[in-house]
C-alpha cells in the first residue's frame, strides 16, 4: 500500500512539474529491483546515500545566492528584484510566526529597510515564543500527532499534550536537532544512564521522558481481529514514521517483501524493527478478538526515588486511615473516616504524568522475519542492524545491568541517525527548512529521498545547507537566518518575466519567490490576530473549541469527553486545539489540515468551493468579523474614512488604493446599513462588519507573498 502511494505521489508531482521542469532528464519511472535482493553499484551511487560534500564557494560570496545563480546563468535567466519592504516583513512574520505583522512593524521597516534592520527583525522573530508554536506545528505533522487513537471509538491518548509542548519548547530553545531526535527515539534510555551518575539531571530527564511520547502517537485499534498482528502493526507505524521523519525513506515498504525500488531488503526492515521490538505494547495481547486494555503507556514524571518515597508515604497514610475506619464505633464518624480514606486512595501523585514509552526490561525479545509480513509465519531470527546500504556494521548488543529498564538498543539507533556522518539526516531536515521558506523543497518529495522520490534541483545547495546545519551545532535557528538573509528568500514573487515563465514555468530554478497559501492553522491564527482576539497563553492541556451540532453528530461526541472550553481559551493559537482524529475542526479540515494518521511532510494545498463558503458563512468567521469591526471602530473612532484606512492596515498592513477606498466608502454609506443604535458602538456597525468580513476573505490575508 505504501509503495503504491509513493509511486502515485511521485507520478502526480511529475505531472504538476510539467514540461518546463528542469528535472525533465530525471523524470523516468523507477525500475523494479532484480531478484534475489543484492546491493549494486547503482544503489551505492544514488545521490542520497553518498556522503554530504560541502561545495566550494568563493570567499566572501553568499553561498546560497551563488549556487542558485550558477543554474540561472546556465539557462540565461536572472533572479527577480527584491520584494517590497512590506512584502518582506509579511513574509518573514508569516513564515516564522504564522501571524501577520502589525502595521507599525511594517512601517518601521519601510522607513529603514537596511540589512542591519532585516537581520534584527529576523532575530526578534526567532526569539519569540510564536516561533516554536509555528514550527512545532510543522514537526507535529511529521510525527502524525493526535490526542486520540482513531477508529470508531477514537479513545483519548492521555497527556499527549505534554509532547506537543515539548516540541514547541524545543524549537524555541533552539535545541540542537541531533539531540532533539535522540530524545524522541531514546530519551528514556539516555536519561536512565545519566540519572545513575548525576541525580541533579531530573528536570532534563523529565523532558526526555516526555519526548518518547513520539512512540505512542500512532493510530491504535482497541478491538483488533488479531492482537498479535496488531502489535506488529503498531511497531510498523513507529518504524515507518522514524524512517519518514528523520531519514526521508519509505522503510515500511519492505515489511512483506524486499523493497521494490530502494536498496532496503526485508531483512533490513526486521533488523531495524529489532531496535523497537522490546517496547511495551500500547495494547495488551490476548487470543481471539474483542476489546483489549492498554499497556504501560504513561509514566510519572518522577525519578525512581521520588516515586518510591511517595508510594511509601501514601501507603502509610492509607494504612492509618484504614485503622481509623476499623476502630470507629459511631456510625457518623465511621462514614466520615471512610470518605477520607476514599479521597486519599484516589488522590493523584504530586507530579505530572506523561504519555511515554516503556520497555520490558534489559533482556531483548527476539525478532524474526515474518514471511509475507504474516505474524503466523515467522522465519529466521535477525539481530538489530542498520540497512546494509549504509555500510555500517551491526552494533553489538550493549551490556545492561540486570535492573535496567530497557535494552539500550533504541539509543544505538538514535546515535546512528543523529551521527554527523549519516548521509540522510541533515539533508532531510535542511530540505524541510527550505521547503517551508520557499513552498517546495530542493528535493520536491521531502518524505522520500529514495528512488521513487524526485532528485534535488540543486544538489550542491542541499549539501551546503546540510553541512551548515551540522557545522553550526545542528542549530535550526542558524539555518533560518542563513536562508532568510539570502537574496533568493527576499525576491519578489511576481511572475512578470515572460521569458522566465517560458523556460521555467514551475520555478524549479528559483528565479522568483513562490506565492504560497497559508496552512489551515496559520489562517485561523491570522484571523484571530487581525480581529484582536488572539489569546497569547502558552502550553497546558488542549482547548476544546465549540463545534456545530451537525459535526458532533458524526461521532456522537457532544458531552462525551468533549466539553467546550471558555471563550477566551478558544481564542488561543490553533496548535493548542485538541486534535481528535475522528472529529476535526471544520475550518482546519476545509483548508487541508492533517488527519494525524500518517506522517505528512508536505500538505496539499487545494482550492475548492467550500473554502470560500466557510470563510464567508462559518459562525466562527462571522464572530471574528464582528470583533474585527469593533476593533476598527475602537481604534479609528467614528470617522468612516479613518475606519477604512485602519481596517486595511490591520488586515493587509497597507492603506487601501484609491479604488479600494471608494468601494469601501460606498459599502459603509449604503442605506441598507443604517447607523447602529447600540450604545458604545460606531455608526453603521453592520456595514463595518460586512467590510471587515470581506477583508478577511481576500487573498493577501490567506497568502504569504
Amino acid at each position: 500500500m505504501r509503495r503504491s502511494l509513493s509511486i502515485l505521489v511521485a507520478a502526480l508531482l511529475l505531472l504538476v512539474l510539467g514540461p518546463g521542469s528542469v528535472l525533465r532528464a530525471a523524470d523516468k519511472s523507477p525500475a523494479l529491483r532484480p531478484r534475489p535482493f543484492a546491493l549494486t553499484e547503482a544503489d551505492r551511487s544514488h545521490w542520497a546515500f553518498r556522503p554530504v560534500r560541502a561545495p566550494a564557494v568563493p570567499p566572501g560570496v553568499p553561498a546560497i545566492d551563488h549556487l542558485l545563480q550558477i543554474r540561472l546563468r546556465e539557462r540565461g535567466l536572472a533572479p527577480n528584484p527584491p520584494a517590497t519592504p512590506r512584502e518582506q516583513v509579511r513574509r518573514a512574520h508569516l513564515d516564522l510566526w504564522g501571524l501577520p505583522p502589525t502595521p507599525e512593524a511594517v512601517a518601521e521597516f519601510e522607513r529603514h529597510p537596511t540589512e542591519a534592520a532585516w537581520g534584527a527583525l529576523i532575530d526578534r522573530l526567532l526569539e519569540s515564543p510564536h516561533y516554536g508554536e509555528r514550527w512545532g506545528r510543522h514537526w507535529l505533522d511529521l510525527v502524525r500527532y493526535a490526542e486520540s487513537n482513531g477508529y470508531e471509538r477514537d479513545g483519548p491518548k492521555p497527556h499527549a499534550w505534554r509532547y506537543r509542548d515539548y516540541v514547541i519548547d524545543s524549537f524555541n530553545a533552539d535545541k540542537p536537532y541531533d539531540r532533539f531526535l535522540r530524545e524522541q527515539i531514546a530519551g528514556d534510555e539516555w536519561a536512565e544512564g545519566a540519572l545513575r551518575s548525576d541525580p541533579t539531571l531530573a528536570p532534563e530527564w523529565r523532558a526526555c521522558l516526555i519526548a518518547t511520547g513520539f512512540h505512542r502517537l500512532h493510530v491504535w485499534d482497541d478491538e483488533p481481529d488479531d492482537t498479535a498482528a496488531a502489535e506488529f502493526d503498531d511497531l510498523d507505524d513507529i518504524l515507518n514514521t522514524t524512517g519518514t521523519a528523520f531519514l526521508g525513506l519509505t522503510i515500511g515498504c519492505a515489511r512483506c517483501h524486499d523493497h521494490k525500488f530502494d536498496p532496503i531488503s526485508q531483512a533490513d526492515y526486521y533488523s531495524m524493527l529489532g531496535f523497537f521490538r522490546n517496547i511495551d505494547g500500547y495494547g495488551r495481547q490476548h487470543t481471539g478478538g474483542g476489546g483489549r486494555g492498554t499497556g504501560k503507556i504513561t509514566r510519572p514524571l518522577a525519578t525512581d526515588t521520588e516515586w518510591s518515597r511517595w508510594q511509601a508515604e501514601r501507603q502509610a497514610r492509607l494504612a492509618g486511615l484504614r485503622q481509623r475506619v476499623d476502630r470507629a464505633i459511631d456510625p457518623g464518624a465511621k462514614t466520615a473516616a471512610e470518605a477520607e480514606w476514599k479521597r486519599a486512595e484516589s488522590e493523584p501523585p504530586p507530579f505530572g504524568v506523561a504519555l511515554a514509552v516503556a520497555e520490558n526490561g534489559p533482556a531483548p525479545r527476539p525478532t524474526r522475519i515474518l514471511l509475507r509480513g504474516d505474524v503466523r509465519t515467522p522465519g529466521a531470527e535477525v539481530a538489530p542492524a542498520f540497512p546494509a546500504i549504509f555500510g555500517r556494521a551491526a552494533p553489538p548488543v550493549p551490556g545492561r545491568p540486570t535492573n535496567a529498564a530497557s535494552t539500550g538498543r533504541r539509543r544505538q539507533l538514535a546515535e546512528w541517525i543523529g551521527d554527523r556522518h549519516n548521509p540522510l539526516t541533515a539533508r532531510v531536515m535542511a530540505n524541510r527548512i527550505w521547503q517551508h521558506h520557499f513552498g517546495t523543497g530542493l528535493v520536491p518529495t521531502p518524505d522520500d529521498f529514495g528512488v521513487t522520490g524526485l532528485p534535488p534541483s540543486h544538489p550542491e545547495l542541499l549539501d551546503h545547507l546540510a553541512s551548515e546545519l551540522v557545522a553550526h551545532g545542528w542549530s535550526l535557528k542558524a539555518l533560518h537566518r542563513r536562508i532568510m538573509t539570502s537574496r533568493a528568500y527576499r525576491m519578489s514573487s511576481h511572475a512578470d518575466s515572460a521569458r522566465a515563465r517560458r523556460i521555467d514555468e514551475d520555478n524549479r530554478l528559483l528565479w522568483r519567490q513562490n506565492l504560497r497559501r497559508l496552512e489551515a492553522e496559520a489562517i485561523r491564527d491570522s484571523v484571530l490576530a487581525i480581529s484582536g482576539r488572539l489569546n497569547p497563553a502558552r502550553g497546558g492541556p488542549s482547548v476544546f473549541p465549540t463545534l456545530p451540532h451537525e459535526v458532533h453528530t458524526t461521532q456522537d461526541s457532544a458531552g462525551k469527553g468533549w466539553q467546550d472550553s471558555p471563550r477566551e481559551e478558544q481564542d488561543r493559537r490553533s496548535v493548542y486545539l485538541v486534535v481528535k482524529r475522528a472529529l476535526r475542526v471544520p475550518l482546519l479540515e476545509c483548508f487541508d489540515g492533517t488527519t494525524g494518521t500518517v506522517p505528512t511532510g508536505q500538505r496539499p494545498s487545494t482550492t475548492v468551493a467550500p473554502q470560500a463558503l466557510m470563510l464567508l458563512n462559518d459562525p466562527w468567521m462571522q464572530d471574528q468579523a464582528g470583533a474585527f469591526a469593533d476593533r476598527v471602530a475602537r481604534e479609528a473612532g467614528p470617522d468612516r474614512e479613518a475606519q477604512v484606512t485602519r481596517a486595511f492596515l490591520l488586515a493587509l498592513q497597507r492603506p487601501p488604493s484609491a479604488s479600494e477606498r471608494r468601494a469601501a466608502q460606498r459599502l459603509l454609506d449604503d442605506a441598507k446599513f443604517p447607523a447602529g443604535p447600540e450604545p458604545g458602538t460606531a455608526p453603521g456597525r453592520k456595514a463595518l462588519i460586512r467590510l471587515c468580513r470581506g477583508l478577511l476573505n481576500v487573498n493577501e490575508v490567506l497568502c504569504s507573498e
